[in-house]
């Protein structure tokens, strides 16, 4: 499909968190668990941030917990535990009742409708978010930067999903609420951008100025994409 100012299009490409769902519920929902594994998500930040500038991984999820067990001062197999009862499945449950944003289910509805191929594309395991707000029926892959092997922005896992969809990168719009991982890495990757505007930049509809597509909502996106 042609799109205005963008050209052809046959995918579009999805990030899930604080894309899909504002991010500050999260935060909101699961405050007790990170107010209680405090000292814990300080040494998990520190090594996602480490990791988000590394090459791809064979191992990403091996060498994470090695970083976090030299960080804890504990054992591999403790660190390994850790991460999935505190991040992992720690968070899962705080995601069953949270709500997408307005209009989420309806876009890939109507995307999927017009031709598109569906991807999601996230930093944390999608299922971690059960049938992800019932966008999964949609989607032609689901996939999890870490199992293949790097995080956003590196270029890597933006290219195996370009290639996993069977269509070229300059063909697919990948829609992210961060302009240093979603913005910066699909571009480098040669895709098209659409970027999810942060609350005080909507108030001013102020537009990104590295991004393809600036938006506010998914109806606006939906418009842009689609007319």
């Amino acid at each position: 499909m042609q799109v205005k100012n963008l050209g052809e299009i046959e995918a579009v490409a999805f990030d899930i968190d604080g894309t899909l769902y504002d991010q500050w519920r999260i935060h909101f929902y699961a405050l007790r668990h990170y107010i209680f594994h405090g000292v814990f998500f300080l040494h998990f930040g520190l090594t996602r941030h480490e990791m988000h500038g590394m090459a791809p991984q064979e191992d990403f999820k091996k060498v994470q917990a090695e970083k976090m067990a030299r960080r804890l001062n504990c054992s591999y197999e403790s660190a390994l535990s850790k991460l999935d009862r505190i991040v992992y499945s720690g968070l899962k449950k705080y995601f069953v009742h949270m709500p997408c944003m307005k209009d989420v289910p309806e876009t890939f509805k109507k995307f999927k409708e017009a031709g598109f191929k569906i991807a999601l594309l996230s930093d944390f395991p999608p299922e971690q978010k059960g049938d992800i707000w019932g966008v999964k029926q949609y989607c032609d892959a689901v996939l999890g930067t870490e199992a293949l092997g790097a995080l956003k922005p590196d270029v890597h896992s933006f290219l195996k999903m370009a290639e996993i969809l069977g269509v070229a990168p300059e063909k697919i719009l990948y829609v992210g609420n961060s302009k240093k991982y979603d913005v910066v890495g699909s571009k480098k990757a040669g895709m098209k951008s659409a970027y999810l505007l942060p609350s005080w930049k909507r108030i001013f509809k102020m537009k990104d100025k590295d991004a393809d597509i600036s938006f506010c909502n998914y109806r606006q996106l939906q418009d842009i994409v689609l007319n």
